[in-house]
């Protein structure tokens, strides 16, 4: 799901969610541009790689954006944004007919025939533009709060061809498919007003006329099985209406109301005229219309067609609970009370007024004419009567010439049965590319249209093989911005998926890389992975508190982030050398490379003490009265001093307040400093006669 505030195509603003379908889900936004509000229908994540879901998507986008008409939900805009594909179609403030049915169980007929009118009246609209529905049911009906009834939801059809038919195995909700669309048929306008029937039948019932345990179960009924007539149910229900109904829901296709104007006419003639006899609906079965009786192949074929449409889960979905309605309907059926008489008018209670006895009275007739034809033909033929006779109807049959038939557009099967019908045969000359024609059309013909040519011709025929392969180089988008690369190559032709993932050297909203790689040559078309960075890898941040440094620090490491000290405090609840405190906070994401700062502690504050005076003090005592004050004391030299008596203390290295236990130093006086003085000689003795003279004058001469 989006988130609120998405902007999509620079415009649309997603505003909340309405709801959710098979492939898509739709929000209710704004458009910017025009100043109004819209409902957006975005491509479920599931489907954005599959190009059969984006070409639905895409195709209901293109078939519903020429329909502006008041029954029908308005296609403004489609677009592709980062990957999502995206609808924008007008907001319809109102409930679905389906939820309406059910909160009211069933409506009143005259409520049935004005929401079916309106209804039509959007259909109608759809196939005036040569477009086919083939989804019509409840759940694709609003009803807006003005009353205003709206068709939505054409993600299934399709544009008709030339001839206004299709041929496809792409089917709707399996309680509202037409017999044809159930097998693989022929579908047209047709289809549609039998699933509007359907869809009227249970307005007026509160239930579809067909239910199973399977997909398959219920399309087969709806190929064998007869709709019982609503008024086993509803008894006042007006003849008219019953009879629409019953006219729309014929297995023949043939049978229904031909196109939506017809049946119009009749539901507006019902609202005046409710028990009229107007609605021209023949209770005659033609030759080639008997119900059809399947085969368990052909069931086990219808059974994988539904599982590969993604039918199973709309059944499961829409029709969960409705188990047990059965009893009550056949309870119904054999209801002695039936209202025959007012029905048909039959006085003796048999079901058949006169005009329905008289129909059969000539059909009995011609049936008996032409038995009796055939068997003469027969004994004829046996007997050989005819030989002798020349037949020149037939020699004018063979001679016949016929017109060949616009083949251009159509589809390979298409163009084959059109050939069939004018007994013409059909060979492919060869197949090439084209711009203009899908793949498995006929691009050209020879002979041409309009020409005569013999019965049993073989018409040549060009069959597109798809749209010519251009070749493409992905450009390199690497460090652009996120727009423009996607510009780049979207102008390139290529289809743009974003994924996003962060890169330590790229910057957020910078492309990394593309898959395929730049310079690449591909196919135009081709899908091209973008890869958008978020920017350097986030990690978490790391506990520090309550560790030593030598642990943080690991840690830090561990996660790709550093770590710094950015100071020492002191702490009663931490030991010195732990960590107090980090920058940024432990669980924040943060890219790889940051570094955490973090405060170590010292340890509980000190006690602040007095440093008491030690002058006067000898050494010992100045060592007591320091240790009395818890600080340390100790010697930092001895010095002479002139004044101080030697032993005393001369000064200290602190005073003041400081920290119990720190370490006071103090100077010791050595007392004033003493000089040794010369002595000199002393005198020789004079009783010696040896050189005693030599000795007087040496130090008289001195």
């Amino acid at each position: 799901m989006l988130k609120p505030g998405v902007i999509l195509g620079k415009r649309y603003e997603i505003l909340d969610p309405v709801g959710t379908g098979g492939m898509a889900e739709v929000y209710r936004g704004k458009d910017h541009k025009l100043n109004r509000y819209v409902a957006i229908k975005v491509l479920k994540s599931d489907y954005r790689s599959d190009e059969v879901f984006i070409q639905k998507f895409l195709s209901e986008a293109q078939a519903a954006a020429g329909l502006m008409h008041p029954n029908v939900v308005n296609v403004y805009d489609v677009g592709q944004d980062r990957g999502l594909y995206y609808m924008v179609m007008e907001l319809v403030e109102g409930i679905t007919l389906k939820d309406y049915i059910e909160k009211k169980e069933k409506l009143s007929p005259k409520e049935c025939i004005s929401i079916s009118i309106q209804m039509v009246t959007g259909i109608q609209a759809a196939h005036s533009h040569h477009i086919i529905h083939r989804d019509i049911k409840p759940q694709n009906i609003i009803i807006s709060k003005d009353g205003k009834v709206k068709v939505t939801d054409f993600g299934i059809a399709r544009a008709t061809t030339s001839t206004n038919t299709i041929s496809t195995n792409v089917m709707g909700s399996v309680h509202y498919t037409s017999p044809e669309h159930a097998r693989g048929g022929i579908v047209d306008e047709k289809s549609d007003i039998y699933s509007a029937g359907i869809t009227m039948y249970e307005m007026v019932t509160g239930h579809v006329p067909f239910d199973g345990d399977s997909t398959v179960t219920v399309a087969i009924k709806h190929l064998q099985e007869e709709i019982q007539s609503p008024v086993k149910e509803v008894p006042d229900i007006p003849y008219s209406l019953e009879c629409i109904i019953l006219k729309c829901t014929q297995k023949s296709a043939a049978r229904r109301y031909q196109n939506c104007q017809e049946l119009l006419d009749d539901l507006k003639h019902s609202l005046v005229d409710p028990d009229g006899d107007f609605v021209d609906n023949p209770d005659y079965v033609p030759e080639g219309d008997e119900t059809v009786v399947m085969s368990e192949e052909e069931q086990r074929r219808l059974q994988n067609q539904m599982y590969q449409d993604g039918y199973g889960d709309d059944y499961e979905d829409d029709y969960d609970g409705q188990d047990g309605y059965e009893e009550d309907y056949m309870d119904d059926y054999e209801d002695e009370d039936y209202d025959y008489d007012r029905r048909y008018g039959g006085p003796d209670g048999d079901g058949v007024n006169d005009s329905t006895k008289r129909i059969m009275k000539i059909l009995m007739a011609v049936a008996a004419v032409i038995i009796a034809f055939v068997l003469l033909f027969m004994v004829g033929k046996a007997t050989g009567i005819f030989k002798s006779f020349s037949n020149p109807l037939q020699k004018e049959e063979e001679a016949a010439k016929v017109e060949v038939p616009d083949l251009e557009g159509m589809t390979e099967e298409e163009a084959k049965k059109a050939l069939s019908k004018r007994n013409l045969g059909y060979i492919v000359e060869g197949r090439e590319a084209s711009d203009e024609f899908e793949k498995g059309e006929v691009i050209r013909q020879n002979p041409e249209k309009g020409t005569e040519v013999d019965k049993n011709t073989e018409i040549k025929v060009v069959v597109s093989t798809g749209k010519e392969i251009h070749k493409v180089q992905v450009p390199n988008v690497a460090g652009q911005d996120e727009a423009k690369a996607q510009q780049m190559l979207e102008e390139s032709g290529l289809v743009v998926l974003v994924d996003y993932k962060s890169d330590d050297n790229v910057e957020a909203s910078k492309v990394i890389s593309t898959d395929p790689g730049a310079g690449t040559e591909v196919e135009e078309g081709t899908k091209v992975k973008m890869y958008v960075s978020t920017g350097a890898e986030k990690v978490e941040v790391p506990e520090l508190v309550g560790h030593f440094q030598s642990e943080a620090d690991a840690a830090l490491a561990a996660a790709g982030l550093g770590g710094s000290v950015s100071g020492e405090d002191y702490s009663d609840r931490y030991e010195a050398g732990v960590i107090m405190s980090q920058d940024p906070k432990p669980g924040k994401k943060v890219e790889k490379g940051t570094v955490v700062s973090y405060v170590l502690s010292k340890g509980p504050k000190p006690k602040m003490v007095d440093v008491p005076n030690l002058s006067g003090l000898t050494e010992e005592q100045a060592m007591k009265k320091l240790g009395d004050k818890g600080l340390v004391g100790y010697v930092v030299e001895y010095q002479y001093h002139s004044t101080v008596t030697a032993g005393y203390v001369i000064s200290q290295t602190a005073s003041g307040q400081v920290e119990q236990g720190t370490s006071i130093g103090f100077v010791i006086s050595m007392g004033p400093e003493q000089t040794t003085p010369v002595q000199p000689p002393e005198p020789s003795d004079p009783g010696n006669s040896g050189d005693g003279g030599d000795a007087e004058n040496d130090y008289s001469a001195e």
